[in-house]
């Protein structure tokens, strides 16, 4: 990863760069700060003037911060008695497939959470983990500090440690 990298690799790569290209640049955002997945991390600084090298060590600090909000579903397997599973997809997701014991994440779901601040993990999980990152963000953020996300969501769950679940594609 360099400067020279285009910005759909770089999201692609580094989930929450999006989040903290937004949060400390105002980059990516909006209409009027948005960037081509095409165009380099060099090119949008070029045209932001704002020093390249500064920004690729910021998104790669933010990167190793959203590495440490995530476990991998092994993780998870070995400590299953202590986890709340809190699933983050969509309600059709959720009842189609999900994982045994799992709560559907909503406002309700939440409040209870925040009253009760469980002792075991609280992982939160999506379809593929790419969206995870900023629902454990906001959960940290209000001093839940036990909660995780799934690396690869259901889908990485699915495949390393329980084939029973169903995997599935989303289609827009």
């Amino acid at each position: 990863m360099d400067v020279n990298t285009k910005m759909g690799e770089l999201m692609a790569e580094m989930p929450g760069a999006r989040r903290a290209l937004f949060a400390k640049y105002h980059l990516g955002g909006c209409q009027s700060c948005a960037f081509d997945e095409g165009e380099t991390l060099a090119e949008l600084c070029n045209r932001a003037e704002l020093d390249a090298n500064e920004v690729l060590a910021h998104l790669l600090s933010s990167h190793e911060h959203d590495l440490a909000m995530l476990i991998s579903p092994a993780e998870v397997a070995q400590k299953i008695a202590e986890v709340t599973f809190v699933d983050v997809r969509t309600r059709e997701e959720f009842e189609a497939v999900k994982i045994e014991g799992a709560k559907f994440f909503t406002q309700e779901l939440q409040e209870k959470l925040f009253r009760a601040k469980p002792t075991g993990l609280v992982v939160l999980y999506d379809h593929t983990g790419k969206y995870v990152l900023d629902q454990v963000a906001w959960f940290r953020g209000h001093g839940m500090s036990n909660t995780f996300g799934m690396k690869g969501g259901i889908d990485a769950w699915s495949q390393e440690v329980d084939t029973k679940v169903m995997r599935y594609r989303v289609e827009v």
